[in-house]
């Protein structure tokens, strides 16, 4: 057994990288979250952090109708869900673990209790909205950094400033280094596809919005158990094979 192994408690459930499309998903389910923050949670980010911080300094710099609760809230719950997820992974070994299959279980049961507590407390409320602001953000700092300790690069699921950055000064007109043109640009359409989707889910219900991010949540938590299992598997299979007689 390796040391990273050992340190985490056990053998890694995971020798390769993480699935893109795993990634991409989680992408797409922050575009959801963080439609539903911003038209029904008093104009909050849940995974934009870059967004509140900016509307934080605007109010404070005396911008009007700019809220102040909800994205310092929001700001906060996302440290603290980042940290949580950082502490839990502290030793776990590189790539997908079961410590990333349970945090990412635990973002999807927070955007759960979240997406029932809109459907039945409702958004009336600022201190309510507050709370709800704060349990997105929660979840979505913890994803954020299962997603950096997987490392798929290119996709943080939260952010996509710089991997427009990447898409733009690696292209043909900039460094003509377009390898990774593709996975950025599907980083950057599925975080729109999840914005519209979950604004259009918002005119039904909010609450339908964030139960959909957290099925897309939960999907990938299994799936990416599953994946790593298979691949732990073929491992152990084709060492047991070069080592036998």
């Amino acid at each position: 057994m390796s040391a990273s192994a050992a340190r985490a408690g056990g053998s890694p459930v995971r020798r390769r990288a993480t699935p893109l499309g795993l990634m991409l998903a989680l992408t797409f389910a922050t575009g959801v979250v963080d439609a539903v923050g911003y038209l029904r949670l008093d104009q909050v980010f849940a995974g934009n952090m870059t967004g509140n911080v900016v509307i934080l300094g605007m109010a404070v710099a005396g911008g009007t109708g700019l809220p102040v609760l909800g994205p310092a809230v929001a700001l906060l719950s996302f440290l603290v869900g980042a940290v949580a997820a950082g502490r839990v992974l502290r030793t776990a070994a590189e790539g997908w673990s079961h410590r990333c299959t349970w945090l990412l279980g635990g973002v999807g049961l927070v955007l759960v209790a979240t997406a029932l507590g809109l459907a039945v407390v409702g958004v009336g409320v600022p201190g309510v909205r507050a709370v709800l602001a704060s349990s997105l953000a929660l979840a979505m700092g913890a994803q954020a950094a299962t997603a950096r300790h997987l490392a798929v690069k290119d996709v943080t699921t939260v952010v996509v400033t710089s991997t427009l950055t990447g898409l733009a000064a690696d292209s043909r007109l900039g460094a003509a280094r377009p390898q990774a043109a593709l996975r950025r640009s599907a980083a950057v359409a599925l975080i729109v596809v999840g914005a519209l989707a979950g604004a259009a889910l918002c005119h039904a219900h909010p609450g339908l919005a964030v139960a959909v991010a957290a099925v897309v949540v939960l999907a990938v938590s299994g799936l990416g158990h599953a994946s790593a299992h298979a691949a732990d598997r073929a491992a152990t299979a084709t060492t047991g094979s070069t080592t036998s007689p």
